[in-house]
């Protein structure tokens, strides 16, 4: 089971949205950079990371941050947050990040979602943030009316590497994630699929090593870290158990 301890980065902090919501949000002192050391200190491997500045404008605009985290840090790291260019795709895997998270634009066009992971094979991973079943796009504030898995069983042969799938009902919430959809999702899914929104406790991290058999590659964790309500220590043991 592979942890994602996350990072959300927002005018060069570590912050939390409730529900993707940027008018609630929590930020917190210490700097991404910082948090992605303890991470790696604490024997993490994988790290998850959203620029949101880059989700409102578009732009790699903390392209500098994560260039320190992959020189400094032998971590794997996937990173998202308005990639909607072949061209910002490309200064990530050139910054060294394993895989790029693709959402509203892979969603809005599919053909760019099949163009990426031909240009970039293995290193695509695909975002499908849901509320209610229905994908939402452009940082949550826009629902798509496209259900989520029949948005994947069109794209499921394009060679998509990683699928991450969120409840935004719980993302933020710490009310645990939403197991049932992401069991149907990973179902469908021709590629591993993370869990992620609404973690809350290690009871979720050790159901979701339950699953592990079932396409669930792993989870991600990130308030509950950042609020006290898992400690590392205990959450990076579930990485040897």
């Amino acid at each position: 089971m592979k942890i994602f301890p996350a990072i959300d980065i927002k005018d060069k902090r570590c912050v939390r949205l409730i529900k993707g919501d940027f008018n609630n949000k929590t930020e917190y002192k210490i700097s991404p950079l910082e948090q992605a050391g303890k991470y790696k200190d604490h024997g993490f491997k994988n790290l998850h990371i959203v620029d949101l500045d880059g989700a409102l404008t578009g732009e790699t605009v903390n392209l500098d941050i994560i260039n320190q985290i992959v020189r400094k840090f032998d971590l794997k790291i996937e990173v998202g947050g308005g990639v909607r260019s072949i061209d910002n795709i490309k200064k990530y895997t050139d910054a060294g990040v394993e895989k790029v998270i693709l959402g509203s634009a892979a969603i809005k066009d599919k053909n760019f979602l099949k163009e990426a992971c031909e240009k970039f094979p293995n290193q695509i991973a695909l975002s499908l943030d849901a509320k209610d079943g229905y994908l939402s796009v452009n940082g949550w504030k826009e629902n798509s009316n496209q259900l989520s898995l029949d948005f994947l069983k069109e794209v499921n042969d394009f060679g998509v590497s990683r699928l991450i799938y969120t409840d935004i009902n719980q993302d933020g919430m710490k009310q645990g994630p939403n197991f049932e959809e992401t069991l149907k999702v990973a179902d469908t899914s021709n590629c591993p699929v993370i869990i992620s929104g609404g973690v809350s406790s290690i009871e979720d991290i050790k159901k979701a090593k339950e699953l592990i058999n079932k396409n669930i590659e792993g989870i991600i964790v990130g308030k509950a870290i950042y609020d006290g309500d898992i400690k590392l220590d205990d959450l990076v043991k579930e990485l040897d158990a």
